[in-house]
């Protein structure tokens, strides 16, 4: 007698996807407090949460009784609650563009990065490094994000053929041109002054360290338009999975609608490139462990994902900060080291058959 592992019936998960989003909405909030109460600058738990509610509420008492220091204000406020939010929403980026990304070219392998975006993002930033922002005529995020959207508008160009987006051809495209970048990157770094090597690895491996409230507009306005066309299109995406004429069949321009797809990806991508660096493997798990939990339908995984990645990336980035203090370290070698054993540790549990790309 054969035994076969009995799918998970679609209702269960469907009801498990509001619970999973306030678990980690409530996460989320925990990290922020948690991540504000560490650092240099002594900061309790409690007090983190007293000067990040009394600056979003107006006439809290402790904020003018002298029980909190401007000091301990200003460390809260000012340098480690922007930090904690950008990783927040360079984590919801990278998850969203993720998710978008596997359904773009139905492979649920494909990852931000595939389109070389990440690549040309670097290869602008190293270039202000190497040769200053005078010469190239940027500020480093500025020359990031330059770099990025012509890495995929070059991508796009090559993809396109006969009027028509392939997604074998746009997976080629942004292998061969992410290896051509990456080339010009390491060219750059090698023939560098040696004290800029640690700026160039520091950002090519991923860092919030300089966040500042700032910062946060772009990638933040870039994540929110970009989630709200997902969710307008969450049908379409859901189509786009079964085939091109099932899709064709239900009324969706499937190359009109890879084209948005494939825009809407690069832009959020080179947004939060620019302000991040380059942050591996979120796009990839995180899309992955939110179908295990709630299933492939994108009208659920999506909030599912964005907020996943959100938790996923400002835990990483309390890591980095604590597990080798007082020195930092990327934090994407925080989201490789944790997150590849725990998705092998899935894999290897036979639960990731729910992370296929059908419903």
């Amino acid at each position: 007698m054969t035994l076969t592992r009995k799918p998970r019936p679609t209702a269960g998960r469907a009801s498990a996807a509001p619970l999973a989003a306030l678990a980690l909405l409530a996460a989320g909030i925990g990290v922020v407090i948690v991540s504000g109460a560490t650092g240099t600058v002594d900061v309790t738990v409690a007090e983190s949460f007293k000067i990040v509610a009394g600056h979003l509420l107006p006439n809290l008492p402790w904020m003018s009784d002298g029980s909190l220091t401007p000091l301990q204000d200003q460390a809260v406020w000012q340098f480690r609650l922007p930090r904690t939010l950008l990783a927040g929403v360079a984590g919801a980026g990278l998850a969203l563009a993720g998710a978008l990304m596997q359904a773009l070219v139905r492979n649920p392998l494909a990852e931000p990065y595939l389109l070389g975006v990440s690549a040309g993002a670097g290869v602008g930033a190293v270039a202000v490094i190497t040769l200053g922002a005078a010469a190239v005529g940027l500020t480093l995020s500025g020359a990031a994000f330059a770099g990025a959207l012509g890495a995929a508008v070059a991508v796009y160009l090559l993809a396109r053929q006969g009027g028509v987006v392939a997604p074998t051809r746009l997976i080629l495209s942004g292998v061969a041109l992410g290896s051509l970048l990456s080339a010009v990157t390491s060219y750059l770094t090698i023939t560098t002054e040696a004290q800029n090597v640690f700026s160039i690895l520091f950002f090519l491996l991923g860092s919030v360290a300089a966040a500042t409230w700032t910062q946060l507009a772009v990638p933040a306005a870039a994540l929110a338009i970009v989630l709200v066309f997902a969710r307008l299109r969450s049908r379409s995406l859901n189509a786009l999975q079964v085939g091109d004429e099932t899709a064709t069949a239900l009324g969706v321009d499937v190359n009109r609608f890879r084209s948005q797809l494939l825009v809407a990806c690069a832009l959020l991508t080179g947004a939060v490139v620019a302000v991040s660096g380059g942050i591996g493997f979120v796009g990839l798990v995180v899309p992955h462990i939110s179908r295990i939990a709630v299933g492939a339908d994108h009208r659920r995984m999506l909030p599912v994902a964005v907020l996943g990645g959100a938790v996923f990336l400002m835990a990483a980035d309390l890591a980095a900060r604590t597990v080798a203090a007082p020195t930092e370290i990327p934090i994407g070698i925080v989201t490789a080291a944790v997150g590849a054993p725990f998705f092998l540790w899935l894999m290897r549990r036979g639960r990731a058959s729910g992370a296929g790309m059908h419903r």
